[in-house]
């Protein structure tokens, strides 16, 4: 059985930092397309980030770009996003998910595998 468990969130200032991991059990991790997405109140679930072909390729929303990075330890079976520059508007929920193989695009829908999520407030 597939289980996603997420850790490392919190309240932080403006400015801050927090990095975020994902444990996974169930498969081996390094075989998946991992992401990270996030979901604001209110709003849809956007994707932030993903890390793919054992931590080869990585890929970022364009409002995270240069301040957030997803990298994975494949013998941990963790994967991580360091998020740096916080700002109020990256307050969200944070979910990790896994899928088999490259989704067509980052919509949520492709994604078969999440977590039960972690909590980011960013404060001013």
């Amino acid at each position: 059985q597939v289980e996603l468990v997420e850790s490392g969130g919190g309240s932080v200032q403006a400015g801050g930092s927090l990095r975020l991991a994902c444990a996974a059990s169930g498969y081996i991790y390094s075989t998946r397309y991992m992401a990270w997405f996030r979901q604001a109140p209110g709003k849809g679930r956007e994707w932030v980030a993903s890390v793919y072909y054992g931590g080869a390729r990585t890929d970022y929303a364009d409002s995270v770009k240069g301040r957030f990075t997803i990298s994975q330890d494949n013998g941990k079976n963790t994967v991580y996003l360091q998020m740096n520059s916080l700002a109020p508007e990256d307050t969200a929920m944070y979910y990790c998910a896994a899928r088999s193989g490259v989704p067509p695009d980052d919509n949520a829908e492709y994604f078969a595998d999440w977590g039960q999520g972690t909590q980011v407030t960013v404060y001013s």
